[in-house]
C-alpha cells in the first residue's frame, strides 16, 4: 500500500519563531499561508508543516496522490481505498473520509502510542 508523500506536521506556538528556527536548519518556505497560520517548509530530503493553532499534537502526515514537490501523481492509491484496507485490518479511525465521495479527502488514525497519523489527499 502506498500512503503517498510523507511529512511531519508540527503544532507550533509561534509560527514566525518556528519558521526562523527551521530556516536556520536549512529549510525553505515551500508553501502555505502565514496569515492563515500554516507554512510548508522543505529541505533537500524532508518536508515539514508548521501549523499554529490548528492541531493539538504533532502528526505524521501522508499525502496520497502527491510526490515530494506536491505534484499530482499519475497513479496512486486513493485515500478511501487506504481507509477500507486499514478498516479491514482492524484499525480504528478518529475521523473518516466519506467513502462515497471522490477527490480530496482525509482520515486520521492513532498509532499505539497516541500519535495522530493523518492521510490527507488533495487531489
Amino acid at each position: 500500500m502506498d500512503l503517498g508523500n510523507f511529512s511531519l506536521s508540527l503544532a507550533v506556538k509561534d509560527l514566525s519563531a518556528s519558521r526562523a528556527f527551521y530556516e536556520k536548519l536549512g529549510f525553505e518556505k515551500f508553501g502555505g499561508d502565514a496569515d492563515q497560520g500554516w507554512l510548508i517548509m522543505k529541505s533537500p530530503s524532508c518536508v515539514i508543516g508548521l501549523f499554529q493553532g490548528m492541531f493539538e499534537k504533532n502528526s505524521l502526515t501522508f499525502n496520497p496522490g502527491w510526490d515530494a514537490s506536491c505534484n499530482k501523481l499519475e497513479n496512486f492509491t486513493d485515500v478511501r481505498d487506504i481507509q477500507k484496507k486499514l478498516k479491514s485490518d482492524g484499525i480504528e479511525f478518529v475521523s473518516e473520509a466519506d467513502e462515497t465521495s471522490s477527490g480530496p479527502a482525509s482520515c486520521i488514525v492513532m498509532d499505539p502510542d497516541g500519535n495522530p497519523v493523518l492521510l490527507d489527499q488533495h487531489v
